[in-house]
């Protein structure tokens, strides 16, 4: 590990942003730790820290990062597909397979590293909750950690609708720039406006799409060059969501709370969008400092030896946290009431604890998370006019599936328990089976297709 890690720092090309890919660290890094600290685990259940101790809930302003992931994926996204455009064999001109082929290998390039270490996530939980229930568990913690251990799968679900929007929207970029940004940011608006003043029901769930690609449409901008005054762009956002949570419907947390009528995540806001911008333009104020930093060996392998089990470390974080509560119950271990002195002072132990119990879970099963070549010519038929839509078939399945998943959880999974995932019941098998069904069509269509996807841009 440590000699690949020295050999793929030392062979990053000059042109290479590192930027970026420190800010991909940072931004799951911080979840990963704000998770760890808001958890409010008692021996009756679990809540969070920021409803316990609302005057925290400003910190949301500086710690709920997605934005910046997402706004980095639109960055990589662009330079990704661009790429595979540049590579793609030549065909007669009006080919309809030759976009089908780039379009079925950009989805298997982007997605191999997310889904094939969430599959594994998915069947090792899977099975362990099944078994659990089989011998008559699943009550207390560990009921608790099979309802939330998937929570944070809404994240890939998301990510999923970028990679799978990303062609398109990327030529609107190319057409419009900035007014591309505008118009879903305007949409982001009208659906809130209908939402709040017209009082229009379901509304709200479109700005799961408008506002999260208006943020990941900033990282097409910033691939062009086009974020020109960063501190324009965080004054404005910050100010704006400023005004939106003071005289507006919008709470003051930027993360969800436990019983809240509106929150600003899920459905995400027109509050969190200006919250996005604001971030945005703070990061890009740091990128000059932060690309001298990068430039010093040592630092610049601790990046990459971090994004090679970023998406590892998320998936099993969780995992690890109600690891690390069930074990100090077993072993009798006084959880303190939270926000107490006691319960402060036993948060150092307890994150230390975690982040082993994570590392030791990202050594198991960081191979998964490593990038495979497709083989050309297996199946070259797929890779015709067929291969486009069998690709985006297969993407659609994968986010229900892991959407659904996020939503339902493990946890009576032999009761049929479901959850509603766009007015439809969906139960954690049926979860189970569209992520399995979507991958593979994923990969069956990106296979042969003539286009050398080579190692995944970040």
């Amino acid at each position: 590990m440590g000699s690949s890690v020295r050999e793929l720092a030392g062979a990053t090309p000059a042109t290479r942003d590192r930027y970026v890919d420190l800010l991909r660290v940072a931004s799951l890094g911080a979840v990963v730790l704000g998770h760890w600290l808001m958890a409010a685990v008692t021996p009756d259940g679990v809540g969070n820290l920021l409803a316990v101790v609302p005057a925290l809930q400003p910190l949301t302003w500086l710690l709920q990062v997605m934005p910046v992931f997402f706004f980095v994926g639109g960055f990589s996204h662009a330079l990704s597909y661009r790429s595979l455009l540049r590579k793609r064999p030549e065909r007669p001109e009006g080919s309809e397979g030759s976009e089908d082929s780039v379009y079925s290998a950009f989805l298997r390039a982007r997605l191999q590293r997310l889904l094939r270490p969430t599959t594994v996530f998915v069947l090792v939980w899977g099975a362990a909750a099944l078994l659990v229930q089989l011998l008559g568990g699943g009550g207390g913690l560990t009921g608790v950690t099979l309802r939330m251990v998937t929570q944070p799968l809404w994240f890939i679900g998301i990510y999923l609708a970028m990679v799978a929007f990303t062609p398109p929207l990327l030529k609107l970029h190319e057409r419009y720039g900035w007014g591309a940004f505008a118009g879903l940011a305007g949409a982001a608006v009208a659906v809130d406006v209908l939402r709040f003043a017209a009082g229009v029901p379901y509304v709200e769930f479109l700005n799961f799409a408008f506002v999260w690609l208006a943020v990941h449409q900033l990282g097409f901008l910033r691939a062009d060059g086009r974020i020109r005054r960063p501190a324009l762009l965080a004054g404005a956002g910050l100010v704006t969501a400023g005004a939106l949570v003071a005289f507006g419907p919008y709470p003051l947390s930027m993360v969800g709370m436990p019983g809240e009528k509106v929150s600003n995540m899920a459905p995400p806001t027109l509050a969190l969008l200006c919250h996005g911008l604001w971030l945005v333009g703070a990061v890009e104020l740091l990128r000059a400092p932060a690309a001298r930093l990068l430039e010093r060996p040592r630092v610049w392998r601790t990046v990459v030896a971090a994004n090679g089990v970023a998406m590892t470390a998320f998936l099993w974080h969780l995992t690890a946290m109600f690891g690390v509560y069930g074990a100090m119950l077993a072993l009798d271990v006084e959880l303190p009431a939270p926000a107490s002195a006691a319960w402060w002072a036993q948060v150092p132990l307890r994150i230390t604890l975690a982040a082993a119990l994570t590392a030791g879970l990202v050594a198991a099963f960081r191979a998964f998370e490593r990038p495979v070549s497709a083989p050309l010519g297996a199946a070259r038929a797929a890779g015709a006019t067929g291969a486009g839509p069998l690709a985006a078939l297969g993407a659609t399945l994968c986010l229900l599936g892991v959407l659904g998943l996020s939503m339902v959880g493990f946890g009576g999974l032999l009761d049929g328990r479901t959850a509603l995932l766009i007015a439809i019941p969906v139960s954690a098998p049926a979860a189970v089976a569209m992520t399995l069904g979507g991958w593979l069509l994923v990969e069956r269509a990106g296979r042969g297709t003539g286009v050398r996807a080579g190692r995944p841009a970040r």
